[in-house]
């Protein structure tokens, strides 16, 4: 049954002026209960436990209501007894402008009309709701044993099409009503059930799952039906959406909504629900709703959340949900090439995964079972991507890995040629739009000598960038291959941010050669970093007529990006501002 407090709720929803005005349509008495009988509204949560509503259940054309216990069809009319005029003849109290409460054959006379009244283990959500409530207790000295036994005083709907211009307006009426119902859904689990009545012709016209239901060659004859799989709140927004196309979702909702809608075969409603969750999608219910994606199919909401995913990583990761997500969907983000974070911040985000894995499993978090969890997905991150340092303060001392994957990863990183790994060396690039390149020489010349020491220039910029690689000079001397370490190097911390081990091949002319990082590194406005290369090979070109400052302007936006460049304190190998290596920087914005 449903306690005062849902009543008197939604009795707030009423105009006062209306109901002065003795509105007549079931609208306007908002006053209704799941058992208020043939020809009364049902609300939107409605009790399980109430009994189905008396098919001989009569309005009288004042408003008095006479319920009895008898089967007649709620439908019928003065040819068979039923109808409002029948009750007016065959109920004496009809005649008496009073109002009558539904389940009492005897009088009731002074009691406050429009108020409802439940047992008296019902709670009151105000003080007039409570007196409305003994008021009626006292008008009636004893109710009947029924649980479905309530007071109710509302306008009469007899009638109630003449008010509805519209057949959309004549289905809305009928949404969660209880006038011409001939099926109940008994929706949720446990003490959450709710009774909620509907059509079968409504729902059929509208869900091919409904339609096999009532109308296929297995069709249900019973008038009540259990879904302990569907929320009430859900459904009700299914059934909403099929009489009235309106839609009612919201963010507690919008999940279990899109549930039923796909459960009965609603995709007007699906595509609802999906354009809500695309509107609301933010960096830290991304991993939340890419589950959910996955779990209902949803490949274009899915994919948006692995863009989302993609362009705020970091705060992703971050997120509390991220730790929710199942092993496929955590492999499925590890795969991808476009994360925007250092491979040391997935390592930390996939162990702290594997710290809730291993408790929802009810392990102990113990490094082996860590590994035992995150299974695969192990595999897919990059290790080779981060530096010695990060690999040696974290990875390394985790536990996870075993001695022959560390041993491993350590030759990697030192030794050349570097021997292989069971691990992903392929760099990630998060980057978008079009890559950029600044040149600070003027002139090339000939003759620069390597002896193993790097060269090195310090530079700033004025806004957010993204270094992905310099450009160096190669051979005088014709085709050769060098080997080379490139660094980006933060000036005050000297952490390196960016580094790799490699070679390139020129061709003996005077052009650049490209020479990447194993990911972008990212440059802050107005910070100080050294970019370095160090070659083992022969005499180079070099640059000369160095510029100081060097501005790069975007074609299609007319964004500048301000490089300026000062010396590096040590030993540099001779470059500086005037001339040397590192000619050229390639970077995105």
């Amino acid at each position: 049954m449903r306690c005062c407090v849902c009543l008197f709720q939604q009795s707030l929803q009423c105009s006062p002026s209306k109901m002065a005005a003795g509105e007549s349509n079931s609208r306007s008495s908002c006053l209704n209960l799941s058992n208020s009988g043939p020809l009364g509204n049902a609300p939107p949560s409605n009790s399980a436990h109430s009994s189905p509503a008396s098919n001989g259940g009569t309005m009288g054309a004042a408003g008095g209501i006479n319920r009895s216990t008898g089967n007649s069809n709620p439908q019928s009319g003065p040819e068979n007894g039923g109808g409002a005029e029948s009750a007016v003849r065959s109920t004496p109290s009809a005649q008496n402008p009073s109002r009558q409460p539904v389940g009492q054959s005897g009088a009731t006379s002074g009691a406050a009309s429009n108020m409802t009244a439940t047992s008296s283990s019902s709670s009151s959500s105000s003080s007039s709701a409570s007196t409305a409530s003994a008021d009626a207790s006292a008008a009636v000295p004893s109710l009947p044993s029924s649980p479905a036994s309530v007071l109710v005083y509302r306008e009469p709907v007899y009638n109630w099409q003449a008010t509805k211009s519209t057949v959309k307006e004549r289905f809305a009426f009928l949404f969660n009503n209880e006038v011409l119902s001939d099926v109940h859904f008994l929706v949720g689990k446990g003490m959450g059930v709710q009774r909620i009545p509907a059509h079968r012709f409504a729902l059929a016209v509208g869900s091919a799952v409904f339609d096999a239901m009532f109308n296929g060659g297995m069709a249900t004859t019973s008038t009540e039906i259990e879904l302990p799989d569907v929320e009430p709140a859900a459904f009700l927004a299914l059934l909403k959406f099929l009489y009235s196309d309106e839609v009612q979702i919201g963010p507690e909702t919008v999940m279990t909504t899109l549930y039923t809608a796909k459960k009965y075969a609603v995709p007007a409603l699906e595509a609802h629900c999906v354009e809500f969750l695309k509107k609301n999608l933010r960096a830290d219910n991304a991993f939340m709703l890419l589950t959910q994606a996955r779990l209902f199919d949803e490949p274009q909401l899915a994919s948006l959340c692995l863009e989302n995913i993609d362009k705020n990583t970091a705060d992703a990761l971050a997120a509390e949900g991220f730790t929710d997500i199942d092993l496929d969907t955590l492999m499925a983000v590890l795969e991808r090439d476009t994360l925007g974070v250092r491979e040391v911040r997935l390592f930390v985000a996939a162990v702290r995964w594997a710290d809730a894995e291993a408790q929802r499993q009810q392990l102990q978090p113990t490094p082996e079972n860590k590994r035992r969890v995150l299974g695969k997905s192990l595999s897919l991150i990059r290790f080779p991507l981060m530096t010695i340092e990060e690999f040696a303060a974290g990875p390394a001392q985790s536990g996870i890995l075993t001695d022959r994957e560390v041993v491993s990863l350590f030759l990697h990183f030192t030794v050349n040629p570097k021997p292989h790994v069971e691990f992903i060396d392929r760099p990630r690039c998060c980057l978008r739009g079009k890559e950029c390149s600044i040149t600070r020489f003027s002139q090339v010349e000939s003759r620069w000598g390597y002896s193993g020491t790097s060269d090195r220039i310090r530079f700033s910029v004025n806004r957010r960038i993204f270094v992905v690689g310099f450009g160096l000079y190669g051979s005088i001397h014709g085709p050769t291959d060098y080997q080379v370490n490139i660094q980006i190097i933060h000036t005050d911390s000297n952490t390196v941010l960016g580094q790799n081990d490699t070679g390139f091949s020129c061709d003996g002319t005077a052009s650049t050669f490209r020479v990447m990082f194993k990911e972008p590194v990212e440059i802050l406005p107005s910070v100080n970093y050294i970019a370095c290369a160090t070659l083992k090979g022969p005499d180079s070109h070099y640059g000369t007529k160095g510029m100081r400052k060097v501005t790069h302007e975007a074609p299609a936006t007319g964004t500048k990006t301000c490089f300026t460049f000062c010396y590096a304190a040590g030993n540099n190998n001779g470059t500086s501002v005037e001339d040397g290596q590192i000619p050229e920087v390639i970077f995105y914005t």
